[in-house]
């Protein structure tokens, strides 16, 4: 693995040339700036998981502070950086269909060339680099992820280096820990979500757990309905700090929740169109508080 620290924090960070870490990678998430842990200096691991604390979690569940550029669309499974059978997971790699379509998610497409990456390290952050051409599409990635204090920022440049237009949804999926079974956060006020029977939220965008989950396939899905034109900001309490903090440097097209028994997340959607030669910049800040 890749580390990042300094007095306060500690990052491990997932190396894409590593043989053991490529185990851990798949084709949901961007290989280069993975943040598989974040660990206190006095009181460890900070960052959960679905199967948290499994050493071998599921490569499609993952774990940390993961981010992931979509090949399809979430509401419709569109397909958007395809070419018949042959699709680009951008930052993962080239991908192919699964010719049983009654395969689980996790195993519907297959990775048959990861992309390579220049990893840079330096002080306080570490700066990952690839480019890659598949399916008539060709782009260009740099992901940063930086440690400054107790906040880590996770820089993302994506430019289009092909000749097609390149269309495709990212989002950011971080693993927050649950506190006695249960998540408090605080969203923007004016936050809404439909009638479900894991979250509640209320008019000053506090929300709530309805029930504790009791096992990893015990989990709940829902979109929130964040205010209009706002970037969004979070803070989540958390078992062994005061709080975490979230925020996203863009207004979200749309943004998930989902938890189960061993962890919450908040997942702000980024929608990318890139004409050829254009270039996008976006950043995530997390916040561990003591």
């Amino acid at each position: 693995m890749l580390h990042l620290a300094n007095r306060e924090l500690a990052l491990d960070l997932l190396d894409p040339a590593d043989a053991a870490d490529r185990a851990r990678q798949g084709w949901r998430y961007c290989w280069g700036g993975y943040i598989w842990q974040v660990h206190d200096a006095k009181l460890g691991p900070l960052v959960s998981g679905p199967s948290y604390p499994s050493p071998t979690p599921i490569t499609y569940d993952g774990q940390g502070l993961p981010e992931s550029f979509r090949h399809t669309r979430r509401n419709n499974n569109t397909r958007l950086t395809w070419n018949n059978d042959i699709g680009l997971a951008i930052g993962a790699g080239v991908i192919a269909l699964n010719p049983n379509k009654n395969v689980p998610i996790p195993e519907s497409v297959t990775l048959t060339e990861p992309c390579q990456w220049t990893v840079t390290p330096s002080t306080d952050h570490i700066v990952f680099q690839t480019r890659q051409a598949a399916a008539g599409f060709s782009y260009e990635l740099s992901r940063k992820i930086e440690l400054r204090d107790r906040t880590i920022t996770s820089f993302t440049q994506l430019t289009n280096v092909g000749d097609a237009p390149l269309a495709l949804e990212w989002f950011a999926h971080p693993f927050w820990a649950l506190t006695g079974g249960r998540a408090r956060a605080v969203l923007p006020a004016g936050t809404t979500i439909p009638d479900n029977p894991g979250f509640a939220v209320a008019a000053d965008g506090a929300l709530t757990f309805q029930r504790p989950f009791t096992a990893p396939r015990d989990n709940q899905f829902a979109l929130l309905a964040l205010p209009r034109d706002r970037e969004l900001n979070v803070t989540v309490d958390h078992p062994k700090l005061s709080r975490v903090t979230f925020a996203a440097s863009f207004v979200p097209v749309e943004c998930p929740i989902w938890a189960n028994s061993h962890t919450v997340s908040v997942e702000p959607y980024l929608a990318l169109n890139l004409a050829p030669g254009e270039t996008r910049h976006w950043h995530v800040r997390h916040g561990f508080e003591k």
